[in-house]
């Protein structure tokens, strides 16, 4: 499926929250460590790079979850809907919930990681799989430029 251009806008549930997205996605994922499943209420999150300077949020956000050194949960403060995360080590990169864009549909995921922790019935057609994630920073930047020549 052919990405629509930028800009790419979505909110969260409640509408008080706004994103903005003026480049196109890094890489697109599908989770299914037990966080995620429990974060999303499913068996999975859905989950779109991209990069941190293209990325505007209006709203007020809150910071929530299991979060720590190595990475930060934002949820709406009004509905509490999941947003967006930052990870430590790499401030140059948004991981957007997928579900808060408006044309969602559209990011289908490229990927899947921690299927060791994935339900048996969650079958989701991906190019890579990985039972915990990409071993090296060099692999997850070759994952993002496969994704970005598809």
């Amino acid at each position: 499926m052919t990405l629509p251009s930028p800009p790419y806008q979505g909110a969260c549930l409640c509408g008080a929250v706004d994103i903005r997205v003026s480049a196109r996605p890094l890489l697109t994922l599908a989770c299914h460590c037990r966080a995620c499943q429990k974060f999303t209420a499913s068996a999975f999150s859905l989950t779109t790079m991209f990069p941190a300077e293209s990325f505007h949020c209006t709203g007020q956000v809150i910071k929530g979850g299991l979060h720590g050194a190595t990475r930060a949960h934002y949820f709406c403060a009004s509905c509490l809907n999941f947003v967006y995360s930052r990870i430590g080590g790499a401030e140059h990169r948004v991981n957007l919930r997928t579900s808060v864009l408006n044309t969602a549909a559209q990011f289908a995921p490229f990927i899947e990681v921690m299927t060791e922790e994935k339900m048996p019935w969650a079958n989701i057609p991906v190019v890579h799989s990985f039972a915990r994630y990409p071993e090296t920073a060099d692999h997850l930047q070759h994952l993002m430029d496969a994704y970005a020549a598809r």
